[in-house]
């Protein structure tokens, strides 16, 4: 961050004022927001009223003064400042996407007041809390606010200005653009089998050595880990690794697989990269640097497609166009020494990929709820609740709370929803088909599953 701020300081960013000629033409079509559950409005209250149509040639230039202008000059001056009163008088709240998107890279103190001023008069909110990016782009993911016309490529000379490599990431398809927010680290762009290249990201682990159980004397019993089997062969990825990683390219049982791990979710999910469709290579999977409500995005170094890491769908790029979605193997969250004794033959990460470091995010740094903007959460469950999700055969998204889910199973009750069926697997659970196949079942915060997988049943025992 403070590389990116450095450079920001010495001018040394461009932007191309030609990427927002369609801001004159209403690339996108504004959005109506929806009706709001009683919970989102008990929360957040009633959003403002939002206009149609296209901004103003007037506010376009406000736009580019504040928000383009400000990044080629690396100032903040009167002209800014006078611009962004016009959009703060304009009451148009679909504005304040752009103002929230500007407001994670905001480099002087006096800058991110005005914006945050701004970003709240549109809104009609009185900000309650320190972190205002936060609470600001929390309404406007509640209250569903549309954005304007025009407003992804406005978005895209702001990111892309910011961390290059972005620019093959930020195109249109089947993604929410107003939802993705930078996660604070840069891109993974790094070739095929790099594991050992250093690079200022997150670094994904590509074909990991591995050692038997005996020699891992490093892991201790308790130490969380990701089992998962494919085709009778066990290998354990310790939670330890994978908060450093983050992603995984790994075979195993003659498989490829692609494992994210979302530390803001507390989901590590397996899918298969092979057997795909003629014509599509393994993608190879990276972390972007971008989060979609507190879920890493995904994206395949090879063609630049990003993927709906939750869901194993490619939205953009080459891949989204094959309209490709990739099968999940099931994930076992569990602990070492029950693992290990369950499956003795397992394979496990060696402790070199972790890089010399031993964070627990889950119960340090995402102690206290998400630590970036999720806006509402399904109050069914409390929004860090593990659970259990998985998809049925009629395509019902069901999810299972894991704690009282693991202890009916432990008391030998039987646990179904449709056609899925729970089993206790070396400490975790696992979802199967009513034939006993594996389902890919994998556990996450509620938060997060409730939001990907909106309207979904919840098991009650």
């Amino acid at each position: 961050m403070r590389v990116l701020h450095a450079a920001f300081r010495s001018g040394v960013l461009t932007v191309s004022i030609a990427a927002l000629t369609l801001l004159q033409f209403g690339a996108l079509q504004a959005q109506e927001a929806k009706p709001q559950p009683d919970y989102v409005i008990a929360q957040f209250g009633q959003p403002p009223a939002i206009p149609e149509g296209l901004i103003s040639q007037d506010l376009q230039a406000a736009v580019r003064i504040v928000f383009i202008d400000s990044l080629a000059r690396s100032d903040w001056g009167s002209d800014q400042a006078s611009a962004l009163e016009q959009i703060a008088q304009s009451g148009d709240p679909r504005l304040a996407w752009i103002i929230s998107d500007m407001m994670r890279f905001t480099w002087r103190e006096e800058f991110d007041d005005a914006l945050a001023e701004a970003a709240a008069r549109l809104l009609e909110i009185d900000l309650q809390t320190p972190h205002r990016w936060g609470e600001i782009t929390d309404h406007l993911i509640a209250w569903d606010i549309p954005s304007y016309p025009g407003y992804l490529e406005a978005k895209r000379a702001i990111f892309t200005n910011f961390v290059p490599g972005w620019e093959r990431i930020f195109v249109e398809g089947n993604i929410d653009w107003r939802l993705v927010s930078w996660g604070g680290v840069l891109i993974d762009d790094r070739p095929y089998n790099r594991t050992k290249a250093g690079c200022n990201c997150i670094p994904a682990a590509d074909n990991p050595e591995v050692s038997s159980a005996a020699e891992a004397t490093w892991l201790k019993d308790d130490d969380i880990v990701f089992g998962i089997e494919v085709n009778g062969e066990f290998r354990a990825y310790p939670r330890r690794i994978m908060e450093v990683r983050e992603m995984v390219n790994d075979t195993l049982g003659g498989r490829h697989l692609g494992i994210p791990y979302c530390t803001l979710c507390g989901a590590a999910q397996a899918y298969f990269t092979d057997g795909l469709p003629a014509g599509i290579e393994r993608p190879i999977l990276r972390t972007s640097g971008l989060l979609i409500r507190s879920n890493k995005v995904m994206y395949d170094v090879n063609t630049y497609s990003v993927f709906d890491t939750f869901l194993g769908h490619a939205v953009t790029g080459p891949l989204a166009e094959k309209n490709l979605k990739l099968e999940q193997a099931t994930v076992i969250t569990t602990d070492w020494g029950t693992w290990k004794a369950e499956h003795p033959e397992t394979t496990v990460l060696v402790e070199e990929l972790a890089l010399g470091r031993n964070f627990d995010f889950r119960n340090g740094r995402d102690a206290n709820g998400p630590i970036f903007p999720v806006g509402d959460v399904d109050p069914r469950l409390p929004v860090h609740e593990d659970v259990i999700g998985v998809v049925t055969a009629s395509g019902k998204p069901v999810a299972f709370q894991r704690s009282t889910a693991l202890l009916a199973l432990k008391n030998g009750a039987r646990i179904a929803y449709e056609n899925v069926r729970l089993e206790l697997d070396a400490g975790g659970i696992r979802a199967v088909d009513a034939d006993g196949s594996d389902l890919g079942s994998h556990q996450a915060f509620w938060f997060a599953w409730s939001q990907f997988h909106p309207g979904t049943a919840l098991w009650t025992r």
